[in-house]
């Protein structure tokens, strides 16, 4: 996966790890801001486990 990104992007070598960095932080980012809350919204909770 991450040879056919780095083929795929323009640029030289800096520009090109540049970019991956911050595919990784938008990513990141995205799963934590919007993907992980939607599966903790998915799951009920059973108050009663939690005390």
């Amino acid at each position: 996966m991450y040879s056919l990104l780095y083929k795929k992007l323009p640029g030289g070598k800096l520009a090109k790890r540049f970019q991956l960095v911050a595919l990784s932080a938008i990513f990141i980012s995205f799963l934590f801001f919007v993907a992980f809350p939607l599966f903790d919204s998915l799951f009920t909770q059973d108050p009663s486990i939690n005390g």
